[in-house]
């Protein structure tokens, strides 16, 4: 995450690095709304995350002006890639925060749950997480949310495996859905067919540890950021009244919305920013 430290005059000269650390594929970025604001451009659906209030609990907002997606097995290659970021964006941009984050047994959370059983496949996935039919420099491009969960593994621990199972809404054992879960269950929550129109993302969150704290970094990327919202909302309580059980035992402590540009030729397409 990138804070911009510069006159907003220097903008879009401020992104010119990018062109040469971006590949859209083991290298993403996400601008900000606040920078996209700085450039004098408008993307249509961009946003600042929405903070939110549930009952005994916070959802902040913590937006930054850049966000990087690094993927990679190698943690000694990571970290030199993302020296050359920073070194690269120094002159305009702060690196302010850096997470690291990694896969755990079959695309488990650390609760021990596979995580984005749900995600679309194939076409439906590059219907759900792509913008199409918004013209050039839009088209190809994705909005994601990010945030990061901060788990209460001594909570979750002390409760029954019925009870995890139960607050999950699945089972833990093999995955299975339990039509028997109450409606506070995440499952039930986020169903993401029980939305109008229905909210599908495509999500690539891993867990995360930093000392003895450890959680999720949910990573959701969608055509718009609506489908998050709607669902985010549900869970929080805003539409029924039903606080998602996950409440009980993890919490976001950031939230950020961000716009990544679409790749041409193999580079970014910027062209949206300069309209």
């Amino acid at each position: 995450m990138f804070s911009f430290e510069s006159d907003a005059s220097a903008a879009a000269e401020a992104l010119t690095p990018l062109l040469e650390v971006v590949d859209g594929e083991d290298t993403v970025v996400g601008l900000g709304p606040s920078l996209v604001t700085a450039l004098d451009a408008e993307i249509a659906g961009l946003r600042p995350f929405p903070a939110m209030v549930g009952s005994g609990f916070d959802i902040p907002s913590t937006q930054y002006a850049l966000w990087f997606w690094l993927r990679g097995s190698d943690r000694g290659e990571l970290y030199h890639r993302s020296r050359v970021i920073e070194h690269a964006l120094a002159m305009d941009f702060q690196l302010q925060e850096v997470l690291d984050t990694f896969l755990h047994r079959d695309c488990r959370d650390l609760t021990g749950y596979v995580d984005g059983t749900e995600n679309p496949q194939g076409e439906a996935a590059v219907a759900a997480a792509i913008v199409r039919d918004q013209g050039a420099g839009l088209d190809g491009a994705s909005f994601v949310v990010v945030q990061q969960w901060l788990h209460n593994l001594e909570i979750f621990e002390a409760m029954s495996p019925l009870e995890q199972d139960m607050s999950v809404g699945r089972r833990k054992r093999d995955n299975e859905e339990l039509t028997e879960a109450p409606e506070s269950s995440h499952v039930k929550r986020t169903a993401q067919e029980s939305f109008a129109p229905e909210a599908f993302m495509v999500r690539r969150s891993m867990p995360w540890t930093e000392g003895n704290d450890a959680g999720l970094n949910f990573v959701a990327f969608g055509h718009s950021l609506d489908a998050f919202e709607v669902m985010l909302a549900r869970m929080a309580g805003h539409e029924d009244g039903i606080t998602d059980a996950l409440f009980n035992y993890t919490r976001p402590v950031s939230g950020g919305y961000y716009w990544c540009p679409p790749m041409a030729a193999g580079r970014l397409d910027l062209r949206a920013l300069n309209a």
